[in-house]
């Protein structure tokens, strides 16, 4: 079960660097939808990086993987909500939604 967390930590961490890194444009465009700014986008941006950082440090530091799995977890619930409200399509909801499950079964399974 170990292993399968540290998997589930480098899933969410890969996930979110790859949408907020290399697809960037997607993110401007999607914000922009939202009606959301550019100072807003940037603050979720190097939070979300910076948390997936905290959990691929949560392999060696186990106690970095409660709150920063719960802050995660909070970023994507404020994702469906924002999808939720311009109506978007179940299909691009869908990734934040399972990073929100993988959230919460991080954050359920280090409360000792």
């Amino acid at each position: 079960m170990e292993q399968f967390r540290v998997l589930v930590q480098i899933a969410i961490a890969i996930s979110v660097a790859y949408v907020w890194i290399l697809r960037f444009h997607n993110v401007v465009k999607e914000f922009k939808e939202f009606g959301l700014n550019d100072l807003t986008r940037n603050f979720v941006g190097a939070a979300k990086i910076s948390l997936a950082t905290l959990l691929v440090a949560g392999i060696w530091y186990s106690s970095l993987v409660f709150i920063s799995s719960i802050l995660m977890g909070l970023f994507m619930m404020g994702a469906q909500y924002f999808h939720f409200k311009v109506k978007s399509p179940f299909i691009k909801r869908l990734p934040s939604l399972i990073l929100l499950v993988l959230c919460a079964f991080l954050a359920l399974g280090s409360i000792q």
